[in-house]
């Protein structure tokens, strides 16, 4: 698994469709009522210090899969506001948990983060399970405070502390005839410089 950054055309066109997808962004909410972004919007948001987004790819691939981001980034508190992520694909629903993991590994590591906020939709249970493994710890509820199809949901908060975050590794390989080893991952903040807001 990679995290890339976005910041080729091709995976901003990409990631901006899985956003335009309303099995994506009804889960999600940039502000004002806003769900989804266009292709701009994340060109844009890439560029800026206040998030860090990452496409990510399976193990054996590098078919782009998913999008993870820390948002609302205050490097003066040490802390990011959100934290949110798109599965693009489906059927590679497993690579969500280690994909946050690794970002967050980089945002407590490498920006130097003491806490990460997170939230999702009472209902969301998928992305409850992603915070949960995770070690999110449960701080809150908004009560009626995301609307989906003209109906009110609550909000669950969460939030992870540095101290709290251990990795997920990467599974081992196992090939015929070696010691299973773990798959490689180099860490792809070097090269370039990763919200479950509501995953």
């Amino acid at each position: 698994m990679e995290l890339l950054p976005l910041d080729k055309p091709e995976l901003i066109e990409v990631a901006a469709q899985w956003l335009a997808r309303e099995e994506n962004y009804k889960w999600l909410d940039f502000g004002d009522g806003a769900h989804g972004l266009t292709a701009v919007t994340l060109r844009i948001m890439a560029q800026r210090d206040l998030h860090v987004l990452r496409v990510f790819t399976p193990d054996d691939s590098d078919l782009p899969i998913g999008l993870v981001a820390l948002s609302d980034i205050r490097r003066q508190w040490k802390m990011a506001g959100s934290l949110w992520a798109v599965l693009g694909r489906k059927r590679y629903g497993g690579y969500a948990v280690r994909a946050v993991s690794k970002l967050l590994t980089f945002g407590f590591g490498e920006l130097g983060l003491e806490a990460v906020s997170a939230w999702t939709v009472d209902t969301n249970v998928a992305s409850r399970r992603v915070l949960e493994q995770l070690a999110f710890r449960y701080v809150g509820r908004q009560r009626r405070r995301h609307w989906i199809d003209g109906r009110p949901y609550d909000r669950l908060l969460y939030d992870l502390l540095a101290t709290e975050h251990r990795e997920i590794p990467d599974p081992l390989i196992d090939r015929p005839g070696a010691t299973p080893t773990a798959a490689p991952h180099p860490p792809s903040w070097t090269v370039a410089g990763p919200p479950l807001g509501a995953a």
